[in-house]
Formats: C-alpha cells, structure tokens, sequence
C-alpha cells in the first residue's frame, strides 16, 4: 500500500499521533504464523501473564484490552458495587476525557475534587467520605488517581502509599489510570512495582498505545480480591480481543525487557529539551510573553501571547489546553527528534521575539 500521509511529519498534539515502535511492529509480525487459541488462550497471552507477575508480583492477573477508556471502564466497574462511587481529581481523564464513558457505560458515580497539581491528598479522601453512611448519598468505595497526571505531575511511593494506607483504611480500594506510568517510572527511576503494588494499588489500567503499541493496553488486578468478575467485565464492555495474540504480543515488545522504559525516558528527554530551550529564551530576554510550567514527564505546559498558538500551528499540530489564557500542551512521543524540538523552539522564537 501507498502511504497516504507525509511519514516524515511528527508533531506535538498527542503522543498518540505517533506510530509503532518497530520493534512492537516486529512483535505483531512475528506473533502471526498458523494457529493459536482465540480470546486469550495462547502463548502471547500466557507469557504476558508470567511478564507482569514479575513486575507488579505474583497475585497480579492481567486482561489484555484494546484501548485507555476500556481499561478505565473495566477496572472501575470490577471493584464497586451498583452503589459505588470513585473519588478522582477533576483533571482526571476519566472526568474529562471518556465521553461519559464510566457514567454512561460502567453505571458509575464520579466524585470529583478540585486540585492545584491534578493529583489527590489524603485529605480529600477524609472530605469526600465524612457522612459517607448517609443512604441518600453514592457512597465512594474507590479512589482513582493517575500517574502521570493529566497535568504533566508525579506522585511519589510515599504519596500513593499514603492515599493508598487512608483509602484501605477507610474501606475503599484504590485504582490508578496508568496510561503513561511508563513516563512516571522513567521519571521517578524507580521499578513499576514500587509504586505500584508496593505503593498499596489493587487495580491498574497498564497503558501501551501512548508508548508505542498501536491498541494494546491491559487491565492488572494487582490484588485479585479488590476486582471481581473481571473476565465477564472485559467481554461485557466490548473490550475481548477475539485475536489476543496480537495485542499481548506489543504488550510483550514493551515490558518483557526496557522497551517501555527506553521509549518513555526518550519522549520525557525531548519535553525536557523543550523546556529548557525555551527557558533559556525566556531568561535571555529573547522572547516576550511566554512562560513555561516545570514538569517531570512528556508533556509541556506553556502560556504563548494572543495569536501566537494558532500560527504556529501552520506548522506544528498541538492543542490548545486552557484557550482563555493563551496556555498550550505540546506532547512528545518515543519517535520525537531533537531537530523537532529544535524547530519548534526556533517557530516560539520568531513568534515572540521581544523587541
């Protein structure tokens, strides 16, 4: 087939514009001899199984899903009850982002909370659950957090562990949204388990697609005894791969080995090398008007001057964040170059240029 787009071009809007990583590619292809056993009964999947263990410990049970909102979806619905309600920070994709999708689909109250950084306290949890006994009220059995959050921040084991120690203690579960945990743990240096399963999180939504893979993602019940019916869940909400393999397989390429780990530190390098060339500029007195939110992850946060962001996307697709005040996010992915950075930079900087 004749490519239909420009292969050349990488932008900035989503580190889900980007392709396979070739070696997730070369999973796919190698994963596609003969026969194997459909809906998960195949070697993929069974190995998937015994890669994860070792990651997150040897409770842990993965379910192979095909996109972020599914494993949301899943995740959520396996550990309430019809009553149940799952305390997020506003930011939360789950909030923001899903189309309604646990609302609509998964029956499920959100109580949201409004934070500074995107990221809950245990403190809010003591707010959200005082009274909770109240029969007219959604009473919230779940805490969800992300990591790395929508804001581009981080927890710390010690904060999850915290949130997490207040939520059991509490009588609820907690759930992280780990779309890009490959980002945090390359951030953090730090193993996925440590804050993960050793952070005190029962169930994970394992991200795939915005690291490389083309629709691979998983839920992990890192503690069984906190998801229940998960196998009928994933079917029921339409995320059963008929043809498994394929999706384990990328899931394979990432985490059975550094894959996951080399693709998430080169996309937060390239954030990192944004950053700084536009704080460079800024504290040179090159440019005028911008400013730059500091962060650890794959996402840059900046505020541009009026008019500013819609030129430069002639030349760069990336979206707006908070168009009131002229603040944009630009995302780097696994395949972001220096010379994209750099040309980027260059586009601020003939845009802003202080007189």
């Amino acid at each position: 087939m004749t490519p239909l787009h420009d292969t050349t071009e990488r932008g900035f809007a989503s580190d889900n514009y980007s392709g396979i990583h070739p070696d997730v590619l070369a999973a796919i292809a190698a994963a596609n001899g003969g026969h194997q056993s459909a809906y998960g009964y195949d070697a993929y999947t069974e190995r998937l199984q015994e890669v994860l263990r070792d990651r997150f410990g040897e409770r842990a049970v993965a379910f192979p899903v095909f996109n972020g909102t599914g494993a949301n979806v899943v995740s959520l619905q396996s550990m309430l009850p019809r009553w149940g309600a799952v305390v997020a920070p506003e930011t939360a994709h789950i909030n923001t982002d899903e189309g309604a999708a646990p609302e609509r689909v998964a029956g499920i109250k959100l109580i949201t909370v409004p934070t500074d950084d995107g990221k809950l306290t245990p403190e809010h949890i003591d707010r959200i659950t005082a009274g909770r006994l109240d029969e007219h009220n959604a009473q919230p059995l779940v805490v969800s957090i992300t990591q790395s959050t929508e804001l581009g921040t981080l927890y710390s084991a010690d904060e999850i562990r915290a949130i997490a120690d207040r939520a059991h203690a509490a009588g609820m579960k907690l759930h992280m949204d780990g779309s890009r945990i490959a980002n945090a743990a390359a951030a953090l240096e730090l193993p996925l388990r440590a804050f993960t399963t050793d952070a005190g999180v029962d169930v994970l939504s394992l991200g795939g697609t915005k690291n490389g893979a083309l629709a691979a993602e998983a839920v992990v019940a890192i503690d069984p005894d906190a998801a229940d019916g998960l196998i009928y869940l994933r079917k029921f909400d339409m995320q059963l791969a008929s043809k498994m393999r394929f999706v384990s397989a990328q899931l394979l390429a990432l985490y059975d080995g550094d894959l996951f780990l080399r693709n998430a530190r080169h996309s937060n390098d390239m954030a990192a090398r944004l950053r700084s060339g536009l704080n460079r500029m800024i504290d040179d007195g090159t440019v005028a008007g911008v400013s730059v939110a500091d962060g650890p992850v794959n996402g840059v946060f900046a505020t541009l001057p009026d008019g500013v962001a819609d030129r430069l996307r002639d030349r760069f697709h990336f979206y707006d964040w908070d168009a009131s005040r002229g603040e944009v996010r630009w995302m780097c992915s696994f395949d972001t170059a220096e010379e994209d950075v750099d040309a980027l930079i260059a586009a601020v900087a003939a845009e802003t240029r202080a007189p």
